[in-house]
């Protein structure tokens, strides 16, 4: 109980599992959150986890009490997280003429955006009553400007982005760091699965350990890889109808179903 314990979602694959190995690598012990619980106890076998050193809960976080209880379960059995990161996420292309994406849109947002403050909200009052803690929202730089057929995800991780940066500002002088990273093109399961380029992908455990190192020295925000945040503001400055060309006839993010 005396090792600083990191709190993740979304801990099943992905960022999430390499955030998970990472931090067990730094000395943390672990409260996992995933939707597909068999295989995150399967890896942690794999990985030779220690009993007591990791804890987890299967919670679908559009779930919002189940998530809490989550949360104050893992305060009960492990004490206060250090680091508290929120990572569950999904990605999905939507075309707004079609009614069935308006649904996907809505499940898009309750995840990447709902999901993010779920997670976060059981810890902000024991963080601050401590005087100290990690808040970690993992957004994209997909929130940085909007991508035909990404309407959904573009949208939550721009609100993603503003909603740490709002929570950054309440918690100011608390003790407690809202940290938001900003991946660019991370080798994951999910990232396989675009039909389009990746500039500058980068492998998910070298992601991890720049992760690790943002995290732990309270940062407040990071786009990871730095080429993608070059790439990010040159997107931002530029004017709408360049940008618009520019995009025009870039292949979309996959649909539900395809």
């Amino acid at each position: 109980m005396s090792a600083p314990l990191v709190f993740i979602t979304g801990a099943s694959s992905g960022i999430g599992q390499a955030l998970a190995a990472r931090f067990l690598r730094g000395g943390f012990r672990l409260a996992l959150v995933a939707r597909r619980t068999l295989e995150v106890q399967a890896w942690l076998r794999e990985q030779g986890v220690a009993q007591g050193a990791a804890e987890v809960c299967a919670v679908d976080v559009r779930d919002v009490g189940a998530l809490v209880t989550a949360a104050q379960l893992c305060m009960k059995n492990q004490g206060t997280p250090d680091v508290v990161i929120a990572n569950a996420g999904i990605s999905v292309g939507m075309d707004s003429a079609d009614y069935a994406d308006i649904e996907v849109m809505r499940s898009t947002l309750e995840t990447n955006v709902l999901g993010l403050a779920a997670t976060f909200h059981p810890f902000i009052e024991p963080m601050r009553a401590r005087g100290s803690g990690r808040l970690v929202g993992v957004a994209s730089v997909a929130g940085i400007r909007g991508l035909p057929g990404h309407a959904a995800y573009c949208a939550s991780k721009a609100a993603a982005i503003s909603y740490c940066e709002s929570l950054r500002g309440e918690l100011r002088g608390s003790g407690v760091k809202v940290v938001t990273l900003t991946p660019g093109y991370i080798d994951t399961p999910l990232t396989r699965k675009n039909r389009y380029s990746m500039p500058f992908l980068m492998p998910v455990d070298r992601f991890a350990d720049r992760a690790f190192a943002v995290i732990e020295a309270g940062r407040s925000y990071r786009v990871i890889p730095w080429q993608m945040g070059v790439v990010a503001k040159v997107l931002r400055a530029l004017p709408n109808p360049l940008f618009d060309r520019l995009m025009a006839g870039r292949p979309r993010k996959r649909r539900s179903g395809e």
